[in-house]
């Protein structure tokens, strides 16, 4: 029985999954049961903000090892490791980073993967270059764009991004990316009790009927950069409940199976709203996501403590046949969900940043 070594990210050991001999009788499903359906690529580990929650300026201007750019995975290799995921059944492609824009010539990567069959392809963005990019990335064939907007307070929207961008720079992206056809745009706002959460309802005001879905997000331990400690997580029931009492809400349907967003329409029909409560209600279960970072390494989980190379893949001799099977094994193995089992004193042996993996 054949068996290919898939290493672990840093100086970890190899994963050695057996092979099926023939090479077809590896599970299309991981150890939950659950399929690959959606694919994440970060293609840069900067940003040109420092948010409080993800890249706090203590750590990542202080020699932060930034990649250089001949360990950043190619448009190329990008587009190799994408086609296999949709032959393989992933329907959704998202690109992130760090900040994806920042990515000199995201455009032509977008127009590369845009040619992949039955694929829907998203970018979340913190929006300030959207007012330059949004048009040449619509018609490169980028479908729609989510946009991080933690307030619409500019001294607390400041503070968070840590890098003096004004409300005003992400609302004017907002409106270009609607202008290119970039919509119905998702707004994200990670909710910090003590932060930004007094803001939680004039962001719902300031959203409504403007066909734009707003999203909160519960404050997460992702990295080990950001400080993160549970008093300051805002549970989504108490987001939903702050909303209701000004504008009444009732609960819908998910879009399909595995959304990770909970869904609440305006009951005046003026839209909705969704909260996303991967620490207060884990929706591991139901996971169907993998990440590629951004110097090509596979994670299986947002709070994974190692990813799998594919970049020594890639830039070996490996044929197409040798890198699938090196990814069936690494979803076949699968079996996180941190969430489900998260406390506050969870031990952890190291957390990856989320520039390395998006969000």
């Amino acid at each position: 029985m054949k068996v290919i070594p898939i290493r672990q990210a840093g100086t970890g050991p190899a994963t050695d999954v057996p092979a099926a001999s023939d090479g077809t009788g590896i599970p299309h499903t991981d150890r939950r049961g659950r399929s690959v359906r959606d694919l994440r690529i970060s293609v840069t580990d900067r940003c040109n903000f420092r948010c409080v929650y993800c890249m706090p300026r203590a750590v990542f201007d202080n020699d932060y090892p930034f990649l250089p750019r001949n360990q950043l995975l190619s448009f190329e290799e990008i587009v190799r490791v994408a086609r296999l995921f949709v032959a393989r059944g992933v329907k959704k492609i998202r690109i992130t980073g760090g900040e994806p824009l920042l990515r000199k010539h995201i455009e032509r990567l977008v127009g590369m993967l845009a040619e992949l069959d039955g694929v829907e392809l998203t970018l979340t963005t913190n929006g300030v270059l959207l007012p330059k990019l949004a048009r040449p990335l619509r018609d490169a064939g980028l479908h729609r764009v989510t946009v991080s907007l933690d307030s619409l307070d500019d001294a607390t929207f400041r503070r968070m991004n840590d890098a003096d961008f004004p409300v005003a720079r992400v609302l004017e992206g907002i409106a270009a990316a609607e202008a290119a056809g970039l919509a119905p745009i998702k707004v994200n706002m990670v909710v910090k009790r003590g932060t930004n959460d007094d803001g939680i309802v004039d962001m719902a005001r300031h959203f409504r009927g403007s066909g734009h879905i707003l999203r909160f997000i519960e404050f997460m331990d992702v990295g080990a950069s950001n400080g993160w400690k549970m008093d300051e997580v805002l549970p989504s029931r108490e987001v939903v409940e702050r909303i209701h009492r000004i504008f009444p809400l009732d609960p819908i349907d998910p879009n399909y199976e595995g959304e990770v967003a909970e869904r609440w329409r305006y009951q005046d029909g003026a839209g909705e709203i969704g909260v996303i409560s991967s620490v207060t209600h884990a929706f591991c279960s139901t996971c169907t996501r993998i990440r590629l970072s951004t110097e090509g390494k596979l994670y299986t989980c947002l709070f994974a403590d190692h990813g799998h190379d594919l970049r020594a893949l890639l830039r070996s001799d490996a044929d197409d046949a040798t890198l699938d099977t090196a990814i069936a094994r690494v979803w076949a193995v699968r079996d996180d969900r941190y969430s489900e089992i998260r406390t506050a004193n969870t031990p952890r042996q190291h957390r990856v940043e989320m520039s390395y993996i998006g969000g």
